[in-house]
């Protein structure tokens, strides 16, 4: 097989490849045939977010240029959690990593063809931790450690240098992981890990130990940190993850995330997140240099992005909700989820049904007063569900309150409003 460069030169151009322990041996293990990658997921929340979603493109990619690939759920690793350099982790109990476990293992398996000859590998290292002992974990694998090389490990050595120290139980996490890849390796064949910049130590720990227990290299590929121009982590919304479960970041929020990203980092993200081709990312870069108010790379990346995190028919409804909020489509064709999501964070206030729109404009500040709310009606600046209202005594129905929900009021072509139905 000799795809296994093209691969790699592939990751290089999208951004994709910040490290890897020997980059001339690591070109010639891909170049030799197939090769086993994977990848794990510690289910330290009930979702994965941005920074996974990094992980879950490269191993798509691998897949796609023919590799194995093996998905790891950490079940018992989660348990413990990785190193954080400020502080010590608030441990979850068994039931919480169990009902974290599930989740994940449902939101990986749409990245990844999970059947046919070359099918992705879903696993729990719960399954291979949980019988070992403690005698047989330190006899067996903890012989192969040592300290001196364990504590300069970044994240420990941040630790150990602050107030704070490090537990024990933090500090054997490297141990786990490494544990990891040595069983992929005997079982599976795996010889290749990948993860962020940020966990080259726990990632080159597996290394060191296939290396000392069965006398065989393996190799480490890591992906960059990705921040914005300010050095912030991408993924951060005012403050919150941008998580891949629609229960915590919905489809909406998720598209409109996307849509904000900036001139400047659009074509980057495109690279690494989209199968655009480089033709394509170059025009779309130009687009937005030309006419950047229309963010057509902004879209397009949205778009692509929401789709695969959240399937077409997502992206059909939260495309169709951004026209809504502008102005230019029917409300009334949204889904009951995808309208609560879209009008979530507009301004408003409660109206019953009888009332009249100049009570609507009123009660969601659109208008300061019943006089100044007649005004904007007679001067045609005010429609309901993006059709214009005229008639300064129009009553708000049943049917104007979408999904027995909301209407949507609107002055201008800027300012709108949700008026919520009242109870």
């Amino acid at each position: 097989m000799s795809t296994g460069p093209t691969i790699l030169d592939e990751l290089e151009w999208r951004g994709l490849l910040a490290q890897t322990t020997d980059d001339a041996a690591l070109r010639e293990h891909f170049a030799s045939g197939p090769v086993t990658v994977y990848c794990g997921f510690d289910p330290t929340a009930p979702s994965l977010h941005f920074g996974n979603l990094v992980q879950l493109v490269v191993l798509r990619r691998m897949q796609r240029a023919g590799h194995r690939v093996i998905v790891l759920v950490g079940g018992s690793t989660g348990q413990i959690g990785d190193p954080k350099p400020t502080a010590e982790r608030v441990l979850k109990t068994k039931d919480q990593t169990a009902a974290n476990v599930a989740r994940i293992k449902s939101l990986v398996t749409p990245f990844l063809d999970f059947s046919g000859d070359n099918a992705a590998t879903l696993v729990d290292n719960l399954d291979w931790t949980a019988p070992l002992s403690a005698l047989d974990f330190l006899r067996d694998v903890g012989q192969h450690f040592r300290v001196n090389q364990m504590i300069r490990k970044e994240s420990v050595a941040a630790r150990l240098n602050s107030e704070l120290g490090i537990s024990y139980t933090e500090f054997s996490y490297q141990i786990l992981q490494a544990m990891d890849f040595l069983h992929l390796f005997r079982t599976l064949g795996c010889t290749v890990q990948t993860g962020g910049q940020d966990q080259w130590g726990n990632l080159t720990a597996g290394v060191d130990l296939i290396h000392r227990v069965e006398g065989r290299s393996a190799h480490v590929i890591t992906t960059p940190l990705l921040t914005d121009e300010q050095g912030n982590k991408f993924g951060k919304s005012e403050g919150n993850a941008v998580w891949l479960s629609s229960d915590m970041t919905s489809p909406y929020a998720f598209y409109q995330y996307w849509i904000n990203i900036a001139d400047s980092q659009v074509g980057r993200l495109l690279r690494v997140f989209t199968d655009r081709t480089a033709e394509e990312i170059e025009a779309l870069e130009t687009a937005t240099a030309e006419t950047p108010h229309l963010r057509v790379a902004q879209r397009v990346l949205a778009a692509d992005v929401t789709t695969l995190v959240h399937g077409p028919t997502a992206t059909e409804q939260v495309e169709h909700a951004s026209r809504v909020l502008f102005g230019k489509g029917d409300p009334a064709a949204l889904d009951a989820g995808t309208l609560r999501d879209a009008t979530a964070e507009l301004a408003g206030g409660t109206v019953d049904p009888g009332s009249t729109v100049v009570d609507a404009l009123v009660a969601t500040g659109l208008a300061d007063s019943r006089g100044a709310a007649r005004r904007l009606i007679g001067e045609g600046g005010v429609s309901v569900n993006n059709v214009k209202v005229t008639d300064v005594e129009h009553v708000l129905g049943a049917g104007d309150f979408l999904h027995d929900e909301v209407a949507l009021v609107r002055r201008g072509r800027k300012h709108l409003a949700a008026a919520r139905k009242a109870s």
